[in-house]
Formats: C-alpha cells, sequence, structure tokens
C-alpha cells in the first residue's frame, strides 16, 4: 500500500478547474516532484495533502485513511514554505521548539528532540541566534528543522529554493538529496525549476491546466516524453511535426513540412497513417561544417541564425532551407570563449534513428 493515495482528486475555483481528476500515488521514503508551469496546479495538489484546501472530488488517503476529516494541524505531514515563513522574534531553537509547544509535548522531552532536528539540517550551536543572524540557506534549514522536529510522515516543500541565487540553489539541491536520504521520509517538492526536478526526484508528476502528463522517473521523463508538452517543458527539445509517411519493421518516416523526411525508432501499434511528433534533444544533433563519411539516417543542410555561448556549451540555432528552425548544441573543449561557427555560417546536421523519439497524435 502507497503511503499516500490521491484518487481522483478534482479542486475547482468558480469556474476554474485547478486539479482535474488526478490520481497518483508516492510511496513512504520517496522523493516526489510535483513539476510544471505557473497556474498547472501542482501548489493547489500540495495545499490538498497538507489540508489548507479540500478537494471537490476524489479522495486523499494516508496510510489507507482518509484525511477529509483531518484539519491541518492533526495531519502527520509538515509543510515548507518559499517564504520559510520563521518567526522573526524568535530565536532558532523557539522556532524549531514551536510546533512543539503546540503539541503539547512534555518540556522534558523538548530538547533533545530540538537537538535532533538541528542536527539532521547540520545547525548544531545556532539555537540562540535570530533568523536575521541567518543565511538563506541557513534559514531555509531552520524551517525544514521546524518541520521535522514533529517526526512526520510526509515533508511537503512548496518551492523552497526559488528564492535563493542559482550557485546556493544548486549547494542546498544536494544536502535536500542528503537530508531526505538521512531522515528515510517522503518529500513532495513543488517546483517549475526542471533541471532542479531532474537532479532532485525519485519520480516526478509533470502537470498541465490541472492534470498529470506523466509520471515517471527523472531518466524517463527526459529520455522518453509520452506527450508533446512534456517533451518541450523539461529541458530543451526539437520538436518536429508531421504525418507517418512509410514504416519498416520498428523505424517510421514522418514528413515534416519545412525540413523533409525524419527517420525515427517507434514502439508497436503505430499505424501508417499516423501522425505525431518527432522529439530530439539538442544534444543528440551532430552538427559540422560538412558530414562526415557514413553520416546517419537524419542529414540536413542550414546556416546559422543565431548562437547562444553558456559556457560550457554554445547553442546553435539553425535555420534550413525550406524555413525549418532546428537547435543544436556543441561543446566548448577549448577554453575561453570558444566558437566553432558564427552566424551566417553554412553547416550540416545529423542524428541517427535512435536518437529521436516518436511521439503519436
Amino acid at each position: 500500500m502507497a503511503l499516500l493515495d490521491i484518487q481522483r482528486v478534482t479542486r475547482r475555483f468558480g469556474d476554474f478547474t485547478a486539479i482535474d481528476d488526478v490520481s497518483l500515488a508516492i510511496e513512504a521514503g520517496e522523493f516526489f516532484t510535483l513539476l510544471g508551469p505557473s497556474g498547472c496546479g501542482k501548489t493547489t495538489l500540495l495545499r490538498m495533502i497538507a489540508g489548507f484546501d479540500l478537494p471537490d472530488a476524489g479522495r486523499i488517503l494516508l496510510n489507507g485513511k482518509d484525511l477529509a476529516d483531518t484539519p491541518p494541524e492533526r495531519r502527520p505531514v509538515r509543510t515548507v514554505f518559499q517564504s520559510y515563513a520563521l518567526f522573526p522574534h524568535m530565536t532558532v531553537e523557539g522556532n524549531v521548539a514551536f510546533p512543539l509547544e503546540m503539541a503539547r509535548v512534555p518540556a522534558s522531552e523538548r530538547k533533545a528532540r530540538i537537538e535532533g532536528a538541528l542536527e539532521d539540517v547540520r545547525l548544531q550551536g545556532f539555537n540562540k541566534r535570530y533568523p536575521h543572524e541567518l543565511s538563506g540557506g541557513q534559514r531555509q534549514r531552520v524551517a525544514i528543522a521546524r518541520a521535522l522536529v514533529t517526526h512526520p510522515a510526509m515533508l511537503l516543500l512548496d518551492e523552497p529554493l526559488a528564492a535563493l541565487d542559482a550557485k546556493l540553489r544548486e549547494d542546498l539541491s544536494i544536502e535536500l538529496i542528503n537530508l531526505q536520504k538521512e531522515v528515510g521520509i517522503a518529500f513532495v517538492y513543488v517546483t517549475h525549476d526542471q533541471s532542479e526536478a531532474l537532479a532532485l526526484s525519485h519520480r516526478i508528476a509533470v502537470m498541465n491546466r490541472g492534470r498529470v502528463e506523466q509520471l515517471d522517473e527523472p531518466s524517463k521523463i527526459y529520455g522518453f516524453p509520452r506527450t508533446a508538452f512534456v517533451a518541450d517543458f523539461i529541458g530543451h527539445c526539437n520538436l518536429f511535426g508531421g504525418p507517418v509517411a512509410n514504416r519498416a519493421n520498428d523505424v517510421v518516416t514522418v514528413d515534416v513540412a519545412d525540413l523533409g523526411p525524419v527517420r525515427v525508432g517507434v514502439a508497436a501499434g503505430i499505424a501508417n497513417a499516423a501522425k505525431g511528433t518527432v522529439a530530439i534533444r539538442p544534444e543528440k544533433i551532430r552538427i559540422a561544417a560538412s558530414a562526415p563519411e557514413g553520416t546517419p539516417d537524419n542529414h540536413f543542410r542550414g546556416t546559422v541564425e543565431d548562437l547562444l555561448y553558456m559556457g560550457d556549451v554554445t547553442v546553435y540555432r539553425v535555420s534550413t532551407p525550406g524555413g525549418a528552425k532546428v537547435e543544436a548544441l556543441l561543446a566548448n573543449s577549448q577554453s575561453g570563449r570558444a566558437k566553432f561557427f558564427e552566424v551566417g555560417d553554412a553547416v550540416e546536421m545529423s542524428w541517427p534513428v535512435g536518437a529521436g523519439h516518436f511521439i503519436p497524435e
């Protein structure tokens, strides 16, 4: 039995459906992420798990028990908000002690519980400091310690890294992974940041317009997206749509307007007359001044229209004679600003059949 079982949950606000018949299960000890753009429903779903909002239809079960009649303070889950919501007039110790006081935990037990929670987040010795004396990362860890001190069955995190700079987000992402392993409880994490979700999660539910478009492991979400939305939202991806012109065993040829025929591997059950989209990641495309001998099946010429230097890689946007736009990525193996092509350069792009992924309509 799953730790948390969300069964056909719907939530409406007037004429707007924020959550539309969503079902998913979260296992004990899992780092589970709700990922999607603003307004997709991920925070609404988190609020319903926490008890701050109630579904209009469906059920939310924790350890097999329906939570409908359980108020937030009595649910064995705790939430860490983006703002951290620390009390500025209380010390670190006071903030962490607050939920214990609300739960009427005997004073004789509190000190050990507080020390244990601060040790979990590596803030030993910070007991007497106030929030304004801490860094952003330290404040986040205090918020997590406060959530963990009551030994919840599940920790809910609502974009806790969003307000931090990029380097600190990276450092704290690693800390969150290690912390989740150490405490061993389920984390349900809400974010709109794709790279953050891919790095942190055991599984990801990609949400769009109140529905779950795909629920899978990060590598499968990235490498085998089930919908064009997932392919486009997770990282950078070229999407070439069109009818299936031909099929030979497990390879189909998609007739892509403005580009031409694109060959891609498929699973069983795709009819010759079907339409679909070929998803190909920029890093899978070879870009060169001229194609070498033995060029793979998909081979197209074009002109560099734009480029984006990103330090370790350069992203090239290439326009083909038919007017298609293709994005290709080239690693920078030289020091300094290594640009291998300039805007206006003629290039040839190629990729093998197995590099793309077919998404049927």
